[in-house]
């Protein structure tokens, strides 16, 4: 196994033919930076076109798969400039996506812990997904006054169907991996200390499997999805944009750095 500085916030390891991309800040719950999303878009880069893996794991460090933006540097760049802000998700989040979903073999979400906001995307981008007992997930997205980015419009749709969606993007609450198991968001919840052992082995048996059948399957499924995902990700990185402008996403963010209930007026 070969493993890289854990100075880096994003690590690579690989076993035989199987690669995990290890999301690695775990003092802020893997809460996204830019430094963060340009290394991540770098790993899932290198670990597609690497002809030897044959199978990827995505998971976190710590006790968090991943809670999504970082609030904090979100609001520098808001103070800097609301209006090249969200240039993030064109730069970041759509590529980091579209990677997991277009990748040539398959690609599983470990979910050792918080899964919320673009982490919830991402998780959802992937092929297959298993969970820790005692995960919570979320939307988030709503609860700073924006709408959903990483796909999660069409891809929550698809896991869980568009009545229970449209709760959990509008409601924001929280929900459990036991939850999330029965609407069919994860197909299997284990035991923490079991997660990472689980995941590797049904990464190995995917890896052993026929790989570019899998790669077909997969592109099957995305022609099956409507509407194409490149399409939901420039709608939703519009919708964003023009949310970023508003006092309600401002003061929203304003308020959860400061730990204060957020008060909006629709403005």
């Amino acid at each position: 196994m070969v493993e890289e500085s854990d100075t880096r916030k994003v690590l690579v390891t690989r076993d035989n033919s199987v690669a995990t991309v290890t999301l690695n800040r775990p003092d802020r719950h893997n809460g996204l930076t830019a430094e963060m999303k340009d290394q991540l878009v770098e790993a899932l880069a290198d670990v597609a076109d690497d002809t030897s893996v044959r199978a990827v794991v995505l998971t976190g460090a710590g006790k968090a798969f991943c809670v999504g933006q970082d609030l904090a540097e979100h609001a520098e760049a808001l103070n800097a400039d609301a209006g090249t802000a969200f240039d993030t998700i064109a730069a970041h989040y759509n590529p980091i996506v579209t990677a997991l979903a277009t990748m040539p073999k398959p690609v599983i979400a470990a979910i050792n812990g918080a899964c919320v906001g673009a982490g919830l995307g991402f998780a959802l981008a992937c092929d297959l997904r298993m969970a820790s007992a005692g995960v919570k997930f979320g939307t988030a997205f709503t609860a700073i006054g924006l709408t959903c980015d990483s796909g999660l419009s069409a891809s929550l749709v698809r896991a869980v169907g568009a009545a229970r969606a449209g709760e959990l993007v509008l409601l924001g609450e929280t929900f459990t991996a036991a939850q999330a198991l029965e609407w069919g968001l994860v197909g299997r919840v284990v035991e923490p200390e079991e997660l990472a052992a689980m995941a590797g082995e049904l990464a190995a048996k995917l890896a052993a499997g026929p790989t570019a059948a899998y790669a077909e399957a997969k592109q099957a499924l995305a022609r099956a999805h409507q509407p194409p995902l490149d399409d939901v990700l420039r709608a939703e990185g519009a919708a964003q944009a023009r949310l970023g402008l508003t006092h309600d996403h401002r003061s929203a963010v304003d308020a959860f750095l400061a730990k204060q209930q957020p008060q909006f007026t629709g403005e």
